[in-house]
């Protein structure tokens, strides 16, 4: 195998195509699911769940942080009512993105990245502009070499849940407005 990297999984779709393409870069993907914004709990699990059917196709660890959702809601405290792609979404991705960074330097592993990257509905740079001063941190686009419409494609595939909401209530509140 290559280079241990950590990458951070927002849930098993989204992480589908990000690993094939790792491993056909060379690295050894470490899947770390750190997903304190997910709401409900039963939500965060069925996430995680269909996360683990993708490590077994792929031979590969798995580590299932804490959910902490009273912390990440006080993060992002203030901006409950913000809407979809503002400020929250800012905080949220720095907020798995400082848990990911911690977690690669408590294993020694010396790269992270997350899977945030190849959803069509978040904005790379934003992603990038929350991680870039974390040492350590892979800016890769897995949006790019057509890494959306791989991941539904292995999603089908694999028969995992996709679903159709960033994960925490205030993003489901706005879909179902």
């Amino acid at each position: 195998m290559g280079e241990r990297l950590l990458l951070h999984v927002c849930c098993g779709p989204c992480s589908t195509s990000s690993v094939e393409r790792l491993l056909a870069e060379g690295y050894e993907p470490v899947l770390f699911f750190s997903d304190s914004n997910i709401f409900p709990y039963e939500e965060f699990m069925k996430r995680y769940e269909n996360l683990l059917i993708v490590a077994r196709h792929y031979g590969l660890e798995t580590i299932l942080d804490s959910w902490d959702h009273g912390q990440w809601l006080a993060y992002v405290r203030g901006h409950e009512l913000d809407r979809e792609h503002g400020e929250r979404c800012s905080l949220c991705f720095r907020f798995n993105l400082l848990r990911a960074k911690a977690k690669a330097d408590e294993l020694g592993i010396h790269k992270f990245a997350t899977t945030l990257t190849v959803s069509r509905f978040k904005s790379s740079k934003a992603i990038f502009a929350q991680g870039g001063d974390l040492g350590g941190f892979m800016e890769i686009d897995f949006k790019k070499k057509d890494g959306f419409n791989r991941s539904v494609q292995l999603s089908k595939e694999l028969g995992l849940y996709r679903q159709d909401w960033c994960g925490c209530e205030f993003s489901l509140r706005d879909r179902d407005a």
